[in-house]
């Protein structure tokens, strides 16, 4: 039986599919009711579970054999790092003497020890708690999700993209298909594939190729617009993240802008930059 956390969402719930057609027998959590009946498979049992409750989700994985964790994005008008912190610590607590025979954790590229950085932090400490529990843990380092993209698609059609990112700045990328493949493979694969590998798409992309794909997929010019390193915590907060929030999510930007982290040899997907973009406008 394999535990999918997060099986709703973009990533968890192509996992699931992936597993269902591999004719696995899944536990499928999610965090909403209503969420729950998009799960449709005789395969699949669907639980409605808080993962900030460390207790029942132990118990729960005590019914499984391999999980995949993914820490849930917290909502950015509250302090992120604080509320994302509190459920990594929750879900790591659930995992000792749970007798899983391995996980795999889902995590992002720059990882890395520091204070208020947003994914980059808080996954870092996730990896490092994962690892201590004592089961035998698989860590995918995702590259930038194309899904972050799909908030700028209104903003495309009136012509502008607005980033902190320079246009010219190369960037490993990904689309959460990818991710799932990647995760699959690897809760399939042997107890003893474990450590840090990385997940990006089949090549890297700037935000100039972002601006280019978005003109290409709805059929007129689209002009990139970066906005100024002075400026980025005011554009989170515009868009309604809290102070603490904006802060630790333009504090992640900078770490990545002044040194993006690119792995030699990292695992490749399929799917293009173009073909995402196109699919968010219905092509």
């Amino acid at each position: 039986m394999f535990i999918v956390l997060g099986a709703t969402g973009h990533i968890g719930s192509e996992l699931v599919n992936q597993l269902d057609a591999a004719g696995e027998k899944v536990i499928a959590i999610v965090h909403d009711t209503g969420k729950a009946d998009d799960i449709r498979t005789a395969n699949v049992e669907r639980i409605v579970l808080d993962v900030g409750k460390t207790a029942p989700l132990h118990d729960l994985f005590r019914r499984g054999r391999r999980a995949f964790l993914l820490n849930p994005p917290a909502d950015p008008s509250g302090d992120t790092d604080e509320a994302e912190t509190a459920t990594v610590r929750a879900i790591t607590d659930a995992l000792p003497g749970s007798g899983l025979e391995k996980i795999v954790v889902a995590s992002t590229y720059g990882a890395k020890s520091g204070e208020r950085i947003g994914d980059l932090s808080v996954l870092f400490d996730f990896e490092q708690q994962a690892e201590a529990s004592g089961v035998p843990t698989a860590i995918n380092r995702a590259a930038y999700y194309y899904t972050n993209l799909d908030m700028l698609l209104e903003s495309a059609r009136e012509g502008v993209l607005q980033t902190p990112f320079p246009g010219d700045m190369r960037l490993p990328m990904v689309s959460p298909v990818d991710i799932a493949k990647a995760a699959a493979s690897r809760l399939l694969s042997e107890a003893d594939d474990v450590g840090i590998r990385y997940v990006e798409g089949p090549r890297r992309y700037t935000f100039d190729d972002v601006a280019t794909a978005f003109s290409t997929a709805l059929g007129r010019p689209v002009r990139l617009e970066t906005i100024p390193r002075n400026k980025w915590e005011e554009s989170f907060r515009a868009v309604g993240f809290s102070p603490e929030a904006a802060r630790a999510y333009a504090r992640m930007t900078a770490v990545t802008v002044d040194g993006p982290h690119l792995p030699a040899d990292p695992l490749r997907g399929d799917v293009a930059l173009l073909d995402h973009i196109r699919s968010l406008n219905g092509q």
